[in-house]
């Protein structure tokens, strides 16, 4: 068997996503995801200039050497422009080689593991009332651990918070990334922040009673010290884990974390290799691993870190928002099923747009998601759907401080 083609098909059912379709000479066809939010563009032109050329007669069975090739035969190795080309290529030829043998991916990498993936949900408010009401909706959605976001006196917009005003009407936390010519500013203050959050969570608490599991995402904007005051601030809340509490690119940052808190971090997924996130694990310095399929170079690596992972007895968060497509998702629920380390799965529905352009296996069950058992990834793309919806440019949001410093968003 051999590769005859391999096509980028760009399409825009309410985000944008970016999605490798690769088809051999029996015409059997694979897909990989290669969306990076914001930056769609450039890894089209990287996989249509630079990587399809390259795929052209190989054997799609080879997927470690294939793997292997792209990272190395490129001298300027990761970054997330190149591992999310080569996560596209990874997860096609899994779901080739799926469709070949005749079997779901999972079983192709060991077998299930569990009956079906836990997952979190999302709730947020601008007030107490309102998260309540957020919250209570994900648990009658069948979730049992929810991620809490809430507005903050004194912030005028902040991340994750659903009910804040966004120009084209879509929920803020589903698609952050907004269609306007150039990014959109948003304010931080970082005391206020941590002024207020422990007090939301104690009410929470105080109403959900103790079972709920409770996680927080800090989206990498608090200093080491900083992070570690809010982990130590929300110990008697009893965090399932506080997610990307401050910017990791220094691994060392998480040690002062550690050493003064409690309270479960995870962290990945805005890492693209085993080199940015080995000396966590090692240290254990995090409790859950949150990198992404789509932007870690595909299941090949994803099932090798978690199996390094699994030495340190840390497990897997995988990342599962909307701006990892449902090709991306799948990818990383097969690694899930399979691996004995499994932690959590974040999981936000896709909009009905989105699941038209992508015809998807899985299930959602008593909060318990299912890749489903089609031989693949169980996803697959109806070209004349996408064809419907052209690239519309799209940015996240960045933050400014009071005084006018640009700030982690």
């Amino acid at each position: 068997m051999k590769i005859v083609a391999a096509d980028v098909i760009i399409t825009s059912p309410t985000r944008n996503f970016v999605t490798l379709k690769v088809t051999t000479d029996e015409g059997v066809t694979g897909l990989g995801d290669a969306t990076l939010n914001g930056r769609e563009l450039s890894v089209a032109a990287y996989l249509k200039e630079h990587v399809v050329p390259l795929l052209l007669n190989r054997d799609p069975a080879n997927i470690e050497d294939t793997w292997q090739f792209l990272y190395r035969s490129g001298y300027w190795r990761r970054g997330p422009v190149t591992m999310a080309a080569i996560a596209a290529v990874d997860m096609a030829l899994w779901d080739i080689k799926g469709k070949v043998a005749g079997m779901p991916v999972y079983q192709l990498l060991g077998g299930a593991s569990r009956r079906g993936l836990s997952t979190y949900g999302h709730a947020s408010g601008r007030d107490l009332p309102e998260l309540f009401d957020s919250i209570r909706h994900e648990k009658e959605h069948g979730f049992s651990a929810i991620r809490v976001q809430t507005s903050v006196p004194g912030i005028k917009a902040l991340y994750g918070v659903a009910a804040q005003a966004q120009a084209s009407g879509e929920r803020y936390d589903y698609e952050p990334a907004q269609r306007t010519a150039l990014p959109v500013e948003e304010d931080w203050d970082t005391r206020a922040y941590l002024r207020h959050i422990p007090g939301v969570f104690e009410a929470v608490r105080n109403e959900f009673g103790p079972d709920l599991a409770l996680l927080h995402d800090g989206h990498h904007r608090m200093t080491p010290l900083q992070a570690a005051k809010l982990g130590k601030d929300l110990e008697p809340y009893d965090l399932f884990w506080l997610e990307d509490c401050t910017p990791a690119e220094n691994q060392d940052a998480l040690r002062l974390v550690r050493q003064h808190t409690t309270t479960p971090l995870a962290i990945g997924e805005v890492f693209n290799t085993i080199y940015d996130i080995k000396d966590l694990i090692s240290e254990q310095l995090i409790d859950y691993v949150r990198c992404a399929s789509t932007h870690f170079g595909g299941i090949s690596p994803l099932k090798k870190v978690m199996d390094f992972a699994a030495v340190y007895q840390v497990k897997s968060g995988f990342h599962g928002p909307t701006d990892v497509s449902p090709v991306g998702l799948a990818a990383q629920m097969h690694v899930g099923m399979a691996i004995h380390n499994f932690g959590l799965q974040e999981y936000m529905e896709h909009s009905e747009k989105t699941n038209s352009v992508f015809e998807q296996s899985l299930t959602f069950v008593e909060g318990l998601l299912h890749p489903g058992d089609k031989p693949g990834l169980g996803v697959e793309l109806n070209e004349e759907e996408a064809a419907k919806y052209a690239y519309q440019p799209a940015y996240l949001p960045y933050n400014r401080l009071a005084d006018g410093t640009v700030h982690d968003w």
